[in-house]
């Protein structure tokens, strides 16, 4: 099962298309991001703390909910 950081990383993009592509070069960059990570509750509150590169909380829901529907987890 991949973490939702190696998940996140097949969105990087030199110029962001979207605001998820946005996110993962930002979480790419951000050294600290709980890469092996695969709990909301962890990630949610890491960035809560940390993502001050997030523009909204809905942008990792919106990536969570991609990354549940990849992994077949719902």
């Amino acid at each position: 099962m991949k973490s939702f950081y190696h998940f996140l990383m097949k969105y990087r993009h030199p110029a962001p298309k979207d605001a998820i592509s946005d996110f993962a070069n930002h979480a790419y960059l951000d050294h600290s991001f709980p890469k092996t990570s695969e709990d909301y509750q962890e990630l949610s509150s890491y960035l809560e703390l940390n993502g001050q590169y997030l523009e909204s909380m809905s942008v990792f829901d919106e990536a969570w909910q991609q990354y549940m529907l990849t992994e077949s987890k719902i």
